[in-house]
């Protein structure tokens, strides 16, 4: 059976340990494996969260963006072994918490093309967490913060007590308005929290995803935040599939760097039900297959998430795919 592996990130200082202690101090938790990495030659953290996870293991010194594609492969492997010998307790998921520099999309990456990993572990949820105080200024001028923010499937507020109301709401509209995922205070997560520790885009977030979509409701003209963009497509008559597996595949090859998140609700022909999609930089999941429409509303909508990629290109390119890739209705192309 594949093990989750669920993913903490957030810029410095946002409180990624304490939020790990706190999730870690409840007893049923000890079917879980924690990797912390740090950045610096002392690590710290780990010791930190000994307390309440006394089999963290710290990955090497190293940023994850640059370092952790053999790190973590290797981390995992180990983690497979020893517990295959009976040196550690059995574990059902993996929580890997990141530096405060990291970008997800190469994690992401390595569990997708790592074909030692792939089948035992898979993507669980992505955790970012967003330290309130300091959240303008660091969109502002540090481009991890936009591609953790980007990659998330949960979004934590932290330090809430240290703004006001007004501000929070404020915080909460600009990260919604880069990624529809849920927005929670990191004041009402409990230990043991199952919303932060499920099993990601293979049980039932299917269903929640898609609720968002119908209410994150799509727009024609691209919203800017700072250097990104939030790129919104729709089409309303089915996609030809493997014309579409082939426009996105080479879009995210040429501009992967470029598209911090894409996500998509499509309608694909001989398909009575949809499609879901989201994919990270170069690294796009699994499609999941939906069992039924969520509603009457049957358009295929995409959302992209830019930074330094012209919105206008992107929509051109999908224009002249859909003109010519669709499929063909009443002998005309769709």
């Amino acid at each position: 059976m594949s093990i989750a592996l669920n993913v903490i990130t957030g810029f410095l200082g946002s409180g990624k340990t304490t939020l790990l202690k706190r999730l870690l101090s409840d007893e049923n938790m000890g079917d879980t494996a924690l990797l912390i990495n740090e950045f610096g030659d002392v690590g710290i953290d780990h010791l930190l969260v000994e307390e309440v996870a006394p089999d963290t293991v710290l990955l090497p010194s190293g940023c994850v963006c640059c370092s952790i594609r053999g790190e973590l492969r290797d981390a995992l492997s180990g983690l497979l072994e020893r517990r295959g010998r009976g040196e550690i307790p059995a574990f059902r998921r993996v929580i890997l918490e990141t530096t405060g520099l990291a970008d997800p999309a190469p994690i992401l990456a390595t569990l997708n093309n790592d074909p030692h990993l792939r089948g035992r572990f898979h993507i669980g949820l992505v955790v970012t967490l967003v330290d309130a105080s300091h959240a303008e200024m660091q969109q502002r001028l540090h481009p991890e913060w936009l591609a953790q923010v980007a990659a998330a499937d949960r979004l934590l507020i932290s330090k809430t007590d240290t703004v006001s109301p007004e501000q929070q709401q404020v915080l909460r509209a600009r990260l919604h308005s880069l990624n529809p995922a849920p927005v929670l205070d990191t004041a009402d997560i409990h230990s043991g929290d199952q919303l932060l520790l499920g099993e990601g885009l293979r049980s039932a977030e299917p269903a929640h995803e898609v609720a968002r979509w119908q209410l994150h409701r799509v727009q024609s003209t691209p919203a800017r935040h700072g250097d990104a963009q939030v790129c919104c497509l729709t089409f309303e008559r089915p996609l030809d599939w493997i014309g579409f597996g082939v426009w996105l595949s080479m879009l995210l090859r040429c501009h992967g760097e470029r598209i911090l998140r894409v996500k998509g609700l499509l309608n694909v022909n001989n398909s009575q039900a949809p499609i879901v999609i989201h994919g990270v930089q170069h690294c796009l999941h699994a499609p999941v297959h939906l069992p039924a429409w969520p509603s009457d509303d049957h358009t295929s909508r995409l959302v992209f998430i830019l930074r330094g990629l012209d919105a206008d290109q992107l929509r051109r390119s999908f224009t002249v795919f859909s003109q010519s890739l669709a499929p063909m209705t009443n002998g005309a192309a769709a």
